[in-house]
């Protein structure tokens, strides 16, 4: 197939292969999971908003990961519903490298604020007499600010490195949405050089702020361990559970389909694809879940705010 012009091409994203008899049920759940997504991170929000007693480090960086995850599932639920519902496989380059780069720029700044939020419990843990004075209005507002301008400006490059390419393989992407490595796989020209940036800010971003967490929740059991009774404990290791479910959600997931597009050729095609969706579906659904069961300030405030609302 010769090179194509981008400028006036429309590619065709491909739906969930082997299963495109069943993508009307499919489409489903997914919408399901969107509105409930929806709901709950603006619920929270709107929690938190509303509640001076919930003004500390911890929901304040829940709420700039709401705000992402809303970003994130709005970017890109409509147009995969439409492509499960209606079978509009056709997007636009342009539209396709701007979703392209919400989706790892949005994914990109919600680890960090996940991130963030495990600074908070390091230091509410290990020096919580010194919480208050270390994250402060503007320490919280720069470190907000930090992780927004390191997902924007680190995957800005991503779009232009597709942009000026030579695309002679096909006109089909091989995913529901607009993908870094769905879309590279359609270039006729080396690439090795943007594969290699690719790679690096992953690891600058999702890989390095993982072994942040890791290396933060480690000294916080060294901590922990040294408490006197078995009570303080474990009412210290309950202030974390809520979090810990949240990296477990976001980021098993994202490395599973990270590593099978890079490394998993032997993967069939339905699960990468399948799994690729839970990445952007799940997390923004479970993170609201997660901190509304397990915070009982979050909780109190919701029921009071709809009966408010009833009455």
């Amino acid at each position: 197939m010769p090179p194509f012009n981008t400028s006036s091409v429309t590619f065709l994203l491909m739906s969930i292969p082997g299963l495109e008899d069943l993508h009307i049920w499919i489409g489903i759940p997914f919408c399901s999971i969107y509105m409930v997504a929806v709901v709950g991170n603006e619920t929270i929000l709107a929690v938190v908003r509303t509640d001076h007693k919930l003004h500390e480090p911890m929901y304040l960086f829940l709420c700039m990961l709401s705000v992402a995850d809303l970003m994130l599932t709005s970017s890109t639920l409509p147009k995969i519903l439409s492509l499960f519902w209606f079978n509009y496989r056709e997007i636009y380059f342009e539209a396709c490298l701007l979703q392209m780069y919400l989706i790892h720029s949005l994914s990109t700044m919600e680890s960090g604020f996940i991130l963030a939020m495990a600074f908070d419990r390091y230091i509410a843990i290990c020096h919580p007499l010194r919480h208050s004075t270390i994250l402060t209005p503007a320490v919280i507002v720069g470190l907000g600010l930090g992780i927004v301008f390191r997902g924007a400006i680190l995957l800005s490059p991503h779009p232009f490195l597709l942009r000026w390419l030579s695309y002679c393989r096909t006109n089909v992407i091989s995913h529901t949405y607009c993908e870094f490595m769905a879309l590279i796989k359609l270039v006729c020209t080396e690439t090795k050089i943007r594969r290699a940036y690719s790679l690096i800010v992953a690891f600058l971003t999702g890989g390095l702020d993982f072994i942040l967490i890791i290396c933060s929740y480690v000294l916080i059991l060294f901590t922990v361990f040294n408490l006197p009774s078995k009570a303080a404990r474990l009412k210290t290791l309950s202030t974390c559970v809520s979090h810990v479910w949240v990296i477990l959600v976001f980021y098993t997931p994202a490395f599973f389909s990270f590593l099978t597009h890079r490394f998993g050729h032997h993967i069939a095609p339905h699960i990468h694809i399948f799994v690729a969706n839970i990445y952007l579906l799940i997390p923004p659904m479970m993170n609201p879940i997660i901190y509304g069961v397990k915070t009982k300030r979050i909780r109190e405030r919701f029921f009071k705010f709809l009966t408010i609302k009833c009455v």
